[in-house]
Order: structure tokens, then sequence, then C-alpha cells
């Protein structure tokens, strides 16, 4: 709120520099929420998606979760008046790498009923197979 406010101030004294700024200030933090929620929602996907592949199974549970999550993440990167998306398929991709660490280390306590540490979970499953899933799941 107090950036609308000096943004309204900058305006209204015709410091258009200044509110120009603001703007991309404004602009930079809104896409940096919005790559929060898409990582906290990949975190979610690839956790689901890496169980699946180690324990060779799925259940509707999983389904369910897969779904929701590649349903907010699609949601949080469209732009609808501009009609795109604010963050592209390589940025996209570039998320999920980056959650995949975080996602296997929830998952290491779930598959196998926690048998497994992140590493050994990590030699059980291909990584890039299931980074390749999640980025089509969210881009179809």
């Amino acid at each position: 709120m107090e950036e609308l406010i000096k943004l309204r101030n900058y305006v209204k004294s015709g410091n258009y520099n200044g509110a120009l700024l603001l703007i991309e200030e404004l602009e930079e933090m809104s896409l940096s929420d919005k790559i929060n929620k898409i990582c906290s929602f990949s975190i979610n996907l690839l956790n689901h998606l890496i169980k699946q592949q180690a324990e060779k199974k799925t259940t509707r549970s999983w389904e369910a979760s897969i779904d929701f999550s590649v349903f907010q993440i699609k949601r949080t990167n469209k732009r609808y008046k501009a009609k795109g998306f604010y963050v592209s398929k390589v940025v996209l991709r570039n998320i999920l790498k980056d959650a995949f660490p975080l996602a296997v280390k929830e998952a290491a306590l779930e598959v196998f009923e926690g048998k497994y540490l992140e590493n050994e979970l990590e030699d059980l499953i291909d990584k890039n197979q299931i980074i390749q899933k999640a980025l089509t799941l969210i881009t179809n």
C-alpha cells in the first residue's frame, strides 16, 4: 500500500522518472511473488511424480495432488489481460530444477515408508525424466 501512495505522489508532483522506477520495482515484486508460488506448487508436483516413479504405482490422492498443483501453476503463470505467461518454459524448467532437491527430501519421508535417504532415493529415479514430465503437464 505504501508503494501506491508513493506512486500517486510521484505522479502528482510530476516526478515521472521516480514513478517509472517505482513501477519497475512493483513489477519485480509481483513477478517474484509469482515465481515463489510456482516454486511452492512445483515442489508438491515433483514430490508426487517422484513417488510415482520410485514406487512404480500411483494413488487417487497422488493424482489429485498432481492435478491440483498443475492447475495452480498454470493459473499463477497465466497473464489474463496480456494473453500470455509470466515466466517462459525455460524459466519453468529452472524453477523445477531448483525445486527438485526439496521435493526429493519430502518424497524420501514417504517412499517405501521412508526406507531410503534422499541420496538413495535419487539413485532410484530419473531426475530429468521427472522434470520433463512435470514441464509437459504444466505446458500442455
